[in-house]
């Protein structure tokens, strides 16, 4: 019994030092040595706080900022995830009704797929640039400047396909926030340009 008990352990041993150690380790090592930014979160940081992630979807309310896209967890990364309806559910057809009757009704024109649909995580960062570009005349309004203005500076912050082959263009809802902020500061913020939620 001793001849098979014996590899056994030590192999348990091994294996365990190794995956569940040296692995993780060398990884995280790399990760911090080769994308710090990216191994932590991609955070936002203005005036020595947090005021969110990249990577990471939160809420925007108001009239001048991009809105993200709908999220079926409330933006809470703590328990995130889909409604897991199917397309047949009434409760699904019902919601996505009443989110393109609110986005019709606010910003006068048809709604894009992405402005009444939640993503699969319920934290997607980024929107369609037909959604960022739609929203254009609301934020102007609200911050007194032109449409044009708003909607060169979101052109300016959309991406591209990710090595011109996958993925969606999109526009990332923080960031162009952040540059709104900077770009055309609102007036009841006094010229600061941190995003309210």
């Amino acid at each position: 019994m001793l001849t098979h008990l014996r590899p056994a352990t030590s192999l348990t041993i091994l294996f365990t030092a190794l995956t569940g150690l040296a692995y993780p380790l060398v990884l995280t090592g790399l990760a911090q040595g080769l994308f710090p930014a990216a191994a932590n979160g991609s955070l936002v940081v203005q005036d020595n706080r947090v005021i969110g992630s990249t990577l990471v979807a939160q809420p925007f309310e108001g009239a001048g900022y991009l809105h993200p896209r709908p999220s079926a967890s409330d933006w809470n990364a703590a328990g995130t995830g889909a409604s897991n309806l199917g397309p047949t559910s009434a409760a699904l057809i019902a919601t996505v009704a009443e989110r393109r009757a609110a986005w019709e009704a606010e910003i006068g024109r048809p709604a894009p797929i992405d402005a009444v649909t939640a993503s699969g995580s319920g934290l997607d960062p980024h929107i369609s640039p037909e959604n960022a570009l739609a929203q254009a005349g609301r934020i102007a309004a609200a911050r007194g400047v032109e449409v044009d203005a708003v909607s060169g500076l979101i052109e300016a912050a959309r991406l591209g396909r990710t090595l011109w082959l996958f993925g969606e263009p999109r526009v990332n809802v923080l960031e162009t926030n952040l540059a709104l902020d900077a770009a055309f500061p609102r007036p009841e913020a006094g010229g600061q340009g941190t995003p309210t939620r």
